[in-house]
C-alpha cells in the first residue's frame, strides 16, 4: 500500500509499505478521506508541536473517514476516531479520555496517522456513520468535534454575545455551533477576506479584518459597548488572544483553541485580571462523535461548507502547499481512489 511519511520540515514522501495487520480488538480500514489540520501543518513545517518533536518518519493525518475492509463489519463506513485512550488511568475513569496519561493519537509523532491507504485501528474507535454523509463530510466530523468541545467549554447561553477570532475551519464551525446554541451576536476577525466571507455565511453578524488592533474598537461598537460574553481564540497567534481578552466582557470567558507555533501564549494580564475573566484552554475533544453526527443530521452544522479542495494522495505536495498557503479553507486528501 501507499503511505505518506514525514521525514523532516517540508520533507514528506510517498512510500510503499505492507498492509497493516490488525491486532486484538482492531479492524482493517480502507481510508477514503483525510483532512489536513492546522496541527498537521505544524508537524509539516516545524517537525513538531510544542515540546514534542519528530523522532522518526511519521504518517500524519487525524481527520479521517474509511470503510472497514474485512470481517463481520466489512463494508461499513466509519469515522476514524484518532484518539486511543488506555481506558484504565484516573483520567479515563473520570470520563476525560482526551487527558489520558497514556493516550495514543493518530499522526502525533509516535502513532502513525491516516494519510495512507489502509490503517489497522481499534474497533471501539471506529464510529459508524449515516450514508447521507460523503467521505469528506465524515472526515470533517473530527474538526466539528473539536469545535463542539470548545463551545461546551465556553458555556454559551441563549441570547449571549460571542466572539470568534480566527476563521479557519475550526473557527467557522464554532460560529455555526454558537448560532445553534442561541448566540444573538457573533463577531469575528481574520486576516484573510475569503475567510471573513465564509464567517458571514456561517452566521457571524459582523466579520472584520485584523487591522493592528483597531478592529477591536469597531467590534466593541457592534456589541453596543458591552463586549462579548464568550470569546474564542482560534488562530494560534497572540494578537487573536489579545483581541479575545480585550473584547471579553467583565466576568466573561475566553477559550483558547489555537496552537501557537512558538509554544507560548501571552496577553495583557491587567486587562484579564480587572475583568475577572475565566480563561480556558481547549484540547482536542472528548468522545463527541455521536453528538457531532446528530448535529450534521439535524442541519445544525454544515461540515461540507468548510471543504474547498480535494487531492489524491499522489498530489500530496500540492495539497500541503495549498493548505500551508491558507488558500481556501479545508483541504482533503483521498488516499484510496
Amino acid at each position: 500500500m501507499k503511505s505518506l511519511r514525514l521525514y523532516g520540515p517540508g520533507d514528506i514522501r510517498i512510500v510503499d509499505e505492507p498492509l497493516p495487520t490488525p491486532g486484538p480488538g482492531e479492524e482493517l480500514v480502507r481510508v477514503t478521506a483525510v483532512g489536513i489540520c492546522g496541527s498537521d501543518l505544524h508537524w509539516y513545517s516545524e517537525s513538531g508541536i510544542g515540546d514534542v518533536a519528530l523522532s522518526r518518519p511519521t504518517v500524519l493525518g487525524h481527520e479521517a473517514a474509511g470503510v472497514i475492509e474485512a470481517g463481520p463489519r466489512a463494508g461499513l463506513r466509519v469515522a476514524i476516531d484518532p484518539a486511543i485512550p488506555c481506558e484504565k488511568c484516573e483520567q479515563c475513569r473520570a470520563g476525560h479520555a482526551h487527558f489520558c496519561l497514556a493516550l495514543r493519537f493518530a499522526g502525533d509523532g509516535t502513532t502513525d496517522g491516516a494519510l495512507r491507504e489502509f490503517v489497522a485501528w481499534p474497533s471501539n474507535s471506529l464510529i459508524p456513520v449515516p450514508d447521507a454523509l460523503g467521505d469528506a463530510d465524515v472526515a470533517m466530523l473530527e474538526p466539528l468535534g473539536v469545535a463542539l468541545h470548545a463551545v461546551r467549554l465556553g458555556g454559551i447561553r441563549p441570547g449571549e454575545r460571542v466572539g470568534v477570532f480566527g476563521c479557519g475551519p475550526i473557527g467557522l464551525l464554532i460560529i455555526q455551533l454558537a448560532r445553534a446554541a442561541g448566540a444573538t451576536t457573533i463577531v469575528a476577525t481574520d486576516v484573510l477576506e475569503h475567510r471573513l466571507a465564509a464567517a458571514r455565511q456561517a452566521g457571524a453578524t459582523d466579520a472584520t479584518p485584523v487591522a493592528g488592533g483597531s478592529e477591536r474598537t469597531l467590534l466593541r461598537a457592534t456589541t453596543d459597548g458591552h463586549g462579548v460574553d464568550v470569546a474564542f481564540e482560534a488562530a494560534g497567534v497572540d494578537d487573536s488572544v489579545e483581541t479575545a481578552v480585550a473584547l471579553a466582557a467583565p466576568g466573561g470567558t475566553v477559550v483558547v483553541v489555537g496552537i501557537p507555533s512558538e509554544d507560548r501564549t501571552t496577553f495583557t494580564a491587567s486587562t484579564a485580571r480587572r475583568k475577572g475573566l475565566t480563561v480556558k484552554l481547549s484540547r482536542r475533544m472528548n468522545r463527541v462523535y455521536p453528538e457531532a453526527i446528530r448535529l450534521v443530521a439535524a442541519g445544525l452544522a454544515d461540515v461540507r461548507s468548510v471543504v474547498t479542495a480535494s487531492f489524491p494522495l499522489a498530489e500530496h505536495e500540492a495539497a500541503f502547499r495549498t493548505a500551508a498557503g491558507r488558500d481556501g479553507l479545508k483541504i482533503v486528501v483521498r488516499p484510496k481512489p
